[in-house]
């Protein structure tokens, strides 16, 4: 992985004055193609990133070191990955406000670009899941144009790069039953509860 932020701290070196910030400047030279940044949650921390065109992770670092989810940034959309919590403050906010009961809806545009095929109607379907509302593996699977490929909507909502924003959450098993989650079934259940589906 090109470390670019290394490489903007080494250029700083030879201006005159104090240093530019490293992220305007890697904005102002087009090196900025993943902004990242940790938040805290009521779940553990997460890591957000985006590119310019939205959001394109959320991820459990519990589960995936930071170390890991940049890595898989970096070979998946881009080497050119810096941390720039400001870029980020519209889905720090709102996922801050989620947590705290004050937002149904987020209204962070998602960079759909990366994911493909049926992965990406899987998702798209899911993001569609109203707030306080479920659908079924089955469900999601029609909604996305092959209503016999449980199996494959279920892998893509495991896969999913974007938990709690795009709400694999609200997916359940056909008659009930909660079904799995990725980032571990109490937070499912923690999700659900927040809005409303479990007492």
């Amino acid at each position: 992985m090109i470390d670019v932020e290394q490489q903007l701290r080494e250029a700083a070196l030879d201006l005159p004055g104090d240093p530019p910030d490293l992220t305007e400047r890697a904005e102002e030279e087009g090196l900025l193609d993943v902004a990242y940044t940790s938040v805290d949650s009521p779940l553990g921390p997460l890591v957000v990133a985006a590119t310019p065109k939205g959001l394109v992770r959320v991820s459990y670092t519990e589960f995936r070191g930071e170390d890991d989810v940049l890595e898989d940034l970096a070979r998946r959309v881009s080497p050119r990955v810096l941390e720039a919590p400001a870029r980020l403050d519209g889905i720090r906010r709102e996922l801050d406000e989620y947590f705290e009961g004050r937002l149904q809806d987020f209204a962070t545009p998602i960079d759909w670009s990366y994911l493909a095929g049926f992965t990406r109607e899987v998702l798209r379907a899911t993001a569609a899941i109203p707030f306080g509302d479920v659908s079924t593996y089955a469900g999601v699977a029609e909604a996305a144009g092959s209503p016999r490929a449980v199996r494959a909507a279920g892998n893509a909502l495991g896969a999913n790069p974007m938990p709690v924003v795009v709400p694999c959450h609200r997916v359940l098993r056909t008659g009930g039953s909660l079904g799995g989650y990725t980032g571990g079934i109490e937070r499912k259940e923690f999700l659900l509860r927040l809005e409303g589906r479990l007492l």
